[in-house]
């Protein structure tokens, strides 16, 4: 992470904190507001700090020790991700009315914040003081704010909480690790990708709104369908991913989906024994430490991956870092919740996995077959490593139950440990299959908990050609999840895509503009992308003779155009002229785009207005507005006005 791109973290940061002002400046009410305006005053206190390392390091030279720059991307994406969380929670609480609401849910919000002080603490620890100029005033905020923390922490009872208010816990708690909600879709309208790796063409996920609060647009396209792995001379035909592009500023047209209630008033309270103790949810995939404490997979394996060495609840050191399945526990949970008719937070119970109609298929034959091919993706020697992650890539291409069988025997954290190898075929294999787990819905998370992101952009830098695609498709993949694009916009994941999709193969390019145009969705990944190249990019496929990439370098011009750095970067790259001769020649869907685009350029700059004038663009727009689509109608319609509006020279 360079100066440029940590000052743009922290001007996300930034706005987060800002939105959590805000909330506060409109003031708390209801059961939950003394904890509300503590909450919300650390964490404006935090301002300052944000401040400082934009100013500072919008102007310093990039970082040279790789180290650092790991460490430094890993504390903004940890502090930036529970900033969100509290956000979140404090939108939940203050809308919390204990009157009409049952005495659970508030001993949930109230453990709720008492986890939030912890993780919030914890993420300050790691502050990267020695990275970073930060003056000493704003340091000692920043530790007037961790001691507050701390006696809040004490006030508790420790760092978990209570035991009490734990067993009332029926539903994950917030987490600043990685937010489990239902992710937000969006797909490029005239976007054709011929493949996004090893996938299953009969996989239909679908797709539940996300969650509002969080900062970000939230549109949802109808379905994602996934291809399996094709013949490069396959002459079969690849499945696009459309959607209608709407306002000139980028905005898309989108059906959201109804997400299904199924909760009950009244749950039943969790044994502590089931919840981990460094997620306080419901343990899915539990194992057991050198200590002998036991812990979901997934955390313990981010919380050792981020070199700790001590266990997180006991503080003793780790003998060894071995993680054994707690095979007795998990039949334990699972019982217990087919016991109390509780969906289990996965797929498979008791060797059969929930089919979406509700009924079950037996896969308990499968189970020990796959957890020997995992087991040996952690083998020392070379070619049995090779062997199994090839394995690994072949199976889950083929199904939905094999996606789901490879994560729940501990997969994703070996897989992500292999994207570092030197040997190139096992990391082809690794990063594929990486992306073939990460269709499935759940494992999107465990792939961010594994911390995948600053791995799989190492991949996408220098991997083989075929494993670059097939990082750029895995970033798409996971940047579907809106909360995941701050994280992939801050890993320097943008100018690898933007060289990707100037030197890749046809296939490499199509990927990297889908993955290119889902992150720039995102407000504060625009300016990244811009200084990273991209106009210069999207103007070399306007203006390629082969005319193949056209509509998808519409398509992401149309969600810059209206980002003021964009627009100085489009005019500037002399881009006008080529949009009004698409106007003449293009396609349809072309000439729609390229009026959306101009129309965003062209509202209130009269200069740009002028440029169209001269450049003859009255007679095409004229013409569309007569034969075009609905939408181009729309655009063309409103651009005329415009230019009649223009005071005459």
């Amino acid at each position: 992470m360079d100066g440029g791109e940590a000052a743009d973290v922290a001007g996300d940061a930034l706005r987060l904190v800002r939105e959590v002002i805000q909330l506060s400046e409109a003031g708390f009410g209801g059961s939950f507001k003394k904890d509300c305006t503590d909450l919300s005053r650390r964490v404006a206190l935090l301002a300052h700090l944000f401040e400082e390392i934009r100013d500072v390091e919008s102007n310093s030279r990039p970082l040279n020790d790789t180290a650092s720059s790991s460490s430094s991307f890993s504390w903004f994406s940890d502090l930036t991700l529970t900033i969100q969380a509290a956000k979140r929670l404090l939108s939940a609480a203050d809308n919390f009315d204990s009157k009409i609401s049952s005495d659970v849910p508030a001993k949930k919000i109230a453990f709720q914040f008492q986890c939030m002080t912890w993780k919030l603490e914890k993420a300050l620890e790691n502050l990267p003081y020695d990275q970073f100029d930060i003056s000493e005033e704003v340091q000692e905020q920043v530790e007037l704010v961790r001691a507050q923390l701390k006696r809040a922490i004490e006030r508790n009872g420790g760092p978990l909480g209570s035991t009490t208010l734990s067993r009332a816990s029926s539903q994950p708690i917030l987490d600043t690790e990685f937010d489990m909600q239902p992710p937000n879709r969006r797909v490029m309208g005239t976007l054709h990708v011929e493949n996004i790796g090893n996938i299953d063409h009969e996989v239909k996920v679908k797709v539940a709104p996300a969650p509002k609060g969080n900062g970000l647009r939230h549109n949802n396209a109808n379905q994602l369908s996934n291809e399996s792995e094709m013949p490069r001379n396959s002459s079969a035909s690849s499945k696009g991913y459309r959607q209608n592009t709407a306002d000139a500023g980028g905005e898309l047209e989108a059906t959201s989906n109804s997400l299904e209630e199924n909760k009950k008033a009244n749950s039943p309270i969790i044994p502590d024994d089931f919840l981990c103790p460094i997620s306080i949810e419901i343990m899915r995939d539990p194992v057991i430490v050198s200590t002998g404490q036991t812990y979901e997979r997934a955390y313990i394996q981010r919380w050792i991956d981020c070199g700790n060495t001590t266990c997180p609840k006991t503080q003793q050191k780790l003998q060894n870092l071995t993680l054994t399945p707690n095979y007795v526990l998990r039949s334990l949970v699972t019982q217990w919740c087919a016991k109390h008719n509780i969906e289990q937070p996965t797929a498979l119970i008791n060797g059969r996995i929930k089919k979406s109609d509700g009924s079950f298929r037996d896969v308990s034959g499968d189970i020990p077959a796959i957890e020997a091919i995992v087991r040996k993706l952690s083998s020392r020697c070379i070619e049995e490593r090779r062997a199994a992650v090839a394995e690994i890539r072949s199976l889950s291409k083929r199904s939905t139950d094999n996606r789901i069988l490879i994560a729940d025997a501990g997969a994703i954290p070996l897989l992500v440990n292999l994207l570092t190898t030197e040997d190139g075929l096992t990391q082809e294999n690794a990063v594929t299959s990486i992306l073939n787990l990460s269709i499935y819905e759940n494992n999107k998370g465990l792939i961010m908990l594994a911390n995948a992101i600053p791995s799989v952009v190492q991949v996408l830098r220098s991997g083989s050609m075929e494993a670059r695609e097939n990082a750029a498709a895995t970033l798409f993949s996971l940047s579907l999840a809106d909360e995941n694009k701050i994280i992939i916009g801050a890993s320097g994941a943008i100018p690898a895509l933007v060289e990707l999709l100037q030197s890749g193969s046809t296939r490499g390019k199509k990927d990297a503009a889908t993955a290119l145009f889902n992150l720039c969705i995102y407000q504060g990944n625009k300016g990244r992308a811009v200084r990273a190249g991209i106009i210069t990019a999207l103007l070399k496929m306007l203006m390629d003779s082969s005319n193949y990439m056209v509509d998808e370098a519409l398509t992401i011009l149309s969600v810059l155009a209206s980002y003021q750095e964009a627009k100085v970067a489009i005019v500037k790259a002399s881009t006008i002229p080529v949009l009004i001769d698409l106007l003449r020649t293009g396609l349809p869907r072309n000439k729609e785009n390229a009026a959306a685009i101009l129309l965003s350029l062209c509202k209130r700059d009269t200069e740009n207005l002028g440029c169209l004038s001269r450049l003859g663009a009255v007679i095409p727009l004229s013409e569309l507005a007569k034969t075009g689509t609905e939408r181009a109608k729309r655009k063309a319609t409103s651009l005329l006005e415009h230019l009649r509006k223009l005071p005459r020279p």
